[in-house]
């Protein structure tokens, strides 16, 4: 058995989708499905139930996947604990993330960095999520957490933790005409990924939007709909996470917009610095373990 078998079969027994399997680990569907097969035939028996639209645990999956997350779990343990016991990193390491990015998703990554490697200074640094990715390619930060561009850059590796659906938010008991969305007064985020699918949406729909005011930071635009400035649209992470959420509604508008792929991204010429190895080893980690939690 290997281990990225295992690993595999975790993932997918969590999300029970074989393309969502593949984009987590770096792998093709048909990569996974091989894994699988591996698997099963080692174990003489079948672990899922599949047919065109539905992926399914079998019984003997269920007791599988038990022993696998265990399994995984302690394997990761020991390798820390061998780590831990023979570290000599030392030094300063820049994360860039958004606020609502620092609490969703960083609190476990960060405790075992920690906890793995306590003489390298970690130094959280937040702002808009839109400049995440140039801070990086401007050396500025050694990592950041961003929605992962359509068009990426060839310099970069990007490390999938999330996706996250965008969605369209208005003040709670709203008096706009949803139906004329020309009128209705729009926060529009000031640049970066968000607005490029926002402007893609209103060019679908051919509506031009009445624009309110261009804001920066995703925080920010939840903080004016909840005021009543008008409506937006935001990672609904944001909105779940945010202290007006209660003041805040969420429209069920369509076409839906395509979710953003939350990502840790690095440069990939910097995989040669221990550092810079030890982070992204320890992320991970965490994505096998807990990725549905992040």
């Amino acid at each position: 058995m290997e281990l990225r078998d295992l690993q595999s079969f975790l993932i997918l027994s969590s999300n029970l989708n074989f393309a969502q399997t593949a984009d987590i680990c770096a792998a093709s569907p048909s990569t996974i499905t091989r894994r699988i097969q591996r698997l099963e035939k080692e174990l003489k028996c079948e672990l899922f139930i599949r047919d065109t639209q539905n992926v399914q645990l079998t019984t003997a999956g269920i007791r599988l996947k038990a022993f696998a997350s265990e399994f995984i779990e302690n394997w990761n343990s020991l390798k820390f604990e061998f780590q831990y016991l023979n570290n000599t990193l030392q030094g300063q390491l820049k994360v860039f993330c958004s606020v609502t990015a620092s609490y969703l998703i960083l609190p476990n990554i960060i405790s075992l960095f920690q906890k793995t490697y306590p003489n390298v200074e970690l130094k959280l640094e937040t702002g808009d999520s839109a400049l995440a990715v140039g801070r990086v390619l401007s050396k500025r930060s050694d990592f950041s957490i961003a929605a992962r561009p359509d068009k990426e850059y060839s310099n970069l590796e990007y490390k999938t933790l999330i996706n996250i659906p965008l969605v369209f938010i208005a003040p709670k008991e709203h008096h706009f005409n949803l139906m004329d969305l020309s009128r209705i007064p729009i926060i529009y985020p000031e640049h970066g990924m968000l607005r490029k699918r926002v402007d893609e949406w209103f060019q679908a729909k051919q509506i031009k939007p009445n624009i309110y005011a261009e804001v920066a930071g995703h925080e920010a635009i939840v903080s004016m709909v909840a005021l009543g400035c008008g409506i937006s649209i935001v990672p609904k992470a944001v909105v779940e996470q945010s202290p007006v959420s209660n003041n805040i509604e969420i429209l069920n508008l369509k076409p839906e917009l395509k979710p953003f792929n939350v990502s840790l991204c690095v440069n990939k010429n910097r995989f040669n610095e221990k550092i810079i190895e030890a982070f992204w080893n320890i992320v991970d980690s965490i994505n096998v373990m807990d990725n549905n939690n992040m």
